[in-house]
C-alpha cells in the first residue's frame, strides 16, 4: 500500500508512532495509588484496605487514595507507614491480574518493577470516551471489517493483537477529555498526536522524574530503532552507533566506517529541539531540526512536521 495513501487517509499500522501512543493512554491507571504501592506499573484492585498510622481506612474506589494522602499528611510527628492488609490483586499496566498474598511476595513484585525504570508506561491525562469504531484494512487497502471499542481494554487489547499485515483507521471524530476535564473533539490523527504531546508534557503525573535532556544524550552510544521520512527507511540505518559529544559533534560509526557531524540542541517557544548536521548522503537525511515529542535515559523520541509528519526514534546500545 503507498504510504502517502496510508497518510492521506490516516491510516497507520502496528509499527506507526500513534498506534504505540493509543495503546499507551489505554494503559491501567497505575500513578494515582502511588502513595500506597510505589510502582507506576501497577495498581492494586479495590477494594481491599490499608493502615495508615494505626488508622484502618478501606479503599474501594479511587476516590479514597484521598483518605489516605489527608491521614498521612494530619500530623508532622508520625511514621507515615502505609501498610497493606493482605492478600491483595495487583493490576499491571497491561491488564494482567496476580494475587499477591503476603508483603514478601508484594516486595519482591516492586523491586521487580524497578528494575524497569525507562519502560514506557501509561500517558495520563488524556481519556477516550467510548465507543469508537475502528476500520480494519487489508494490503489492497479495502475494508475488511471494522469493530466497536467501548473500553480501554478493550482498546489496548485491539493494538496488542493487531499483525504487522493490518491497516487501521480511527473514524473520526473522536471526544476526548485531557487533563484539566476539558472535553475536545479529535478530528484526524495528527490533532489526537498533539493532545498526548501535550498530555505528556504539562499532566503532573506524567513527569514524575525530571531528566536533562544533553546530559542524556551525552550518555551512551544510540541506534535507531525507527525512521520515517514519507515511508519507513528504519532498515537503512541497522547497525549504526551514535555517539552525542559534550563538544556538540556527533560521530555515527557502522562497523569500521565512521563519520562526524554536529549536533545542536536549544528551547524554541518552549520546545526542545535537535538538530542534527551531517554531509553524506545517508546520514544527512536525518539532517532535520527535529523537535522532542519525549525521552527517559534509554529513549528519544522525535518528530519534524512539514508536508508529512516525520519521526526519528533513538535508543540506548
Amino acid at each position: 500500500m503507498d504510504e502517502q495513501v496510508n497518510n492521506a487517509q490516516g491510516t497507520v499500522t502496528t509499527a506507526s508512532p500513534i498506534t504505540s501512543y493509543l495503546q499507551r493512554v489505554a494503559m491501567v491507571q497505575t500513578v494515582k495509588d502511588n502513595v500506597i504501592d510505589g510502582s507506576t506499573y501497577c495498581t492494586i484492585k479495590p477494594p481491599y484496605t490499608v493502615t495508615v498510622n494505626n488508622t484502618q481506612i478501606a479503599v474501594n474506589s479511587a476516590a479514597d487514595y484521598q483518605k489516605v494522602i489527608d491521614n498521612i499528611n494530619a500530623s508532622n510527628s508520625d511514621n507515615d507507614i502505609v501498610k497493606i492488609n493482605f492478600p491483595v490483586t495487583m493490576v499491571y499496566y497491561n491488564y494482567v491480574e496476580k494475587l499477591i498474598p503476603n508483603e514478601a511476595d508484594f516486595d519482591a513484585l516492586i523491586d521487580y518493577w524497578n528494575q524497569y525504570p525507562d519502560l514506557l508506561s501509561k500517558i495520563n491525562g488524556l481519556n477516550i470516551n467510548y465507543p469508537i469504531t475502528i476500520n480494519i484494512y487489508n494490503s489492497a487497502n479495502q475494508i475488511a471489517s471494522s469493530v466497536s471499542i467501548i473500553s480501554d481494554q478493550a482498546f489496548f487489547n485491539f493494538i496488542k493483537n493487531l499483525n504487522s499485515s493490518q491497516y487501521i483507521s480511527l473514524q473520526y471524530p473522536i471526544s476526548v477529555v485531557d487533563y484539566n476535564n476539558q472535553t475536545k473533539s479529535i478530528t484526524n490523527n495528527l490533532e489526537f498526536e498533539n493532545a498526548i504531546k501535550y498530555a505528556i508534557d504539562y499532566c503532573p503525573e506524567n513527569n514524575i522524574v525530571t531528566l536533562d535532556f544533553t546530559a542524556t544524550i551525552t550518555n551512551g552510544s544510540w541506534q535507531i530503532p525507527y525512521f520515517y521520512d514519507e515511508s519507513e527507511k528504519t532498515a537503512s540505518y541497522s547497525g549504526y552507533s551514535f555517539t552525542f559529544k559534550s563538544d556538540k559533534t556527533v560521530v555515527a560509526s557502522k562497523g569500521a566506517v565512521s563519520e562526524t557531524g554536529q549536533w545542536e540542541t536549544k528551547l524554541q517557544n518552549g520546545v526542545r529541539e535537535l538538530q542534527l548536521n551531517f554531509n553524506s548522503e545517508l546520514l544527512g537525511k536525518l539532517n532535520y531540526n527535529w523537535k522532542l515529542f519525549e525521552f527517559n535515559n534509554s529513549q528519544i523520541r522525535l518528530r519534524n512536521i512539514n508536508n508529512s509528519t516525520d519521526y526519528l526514534y533513538f535508543e540506548k546500545k
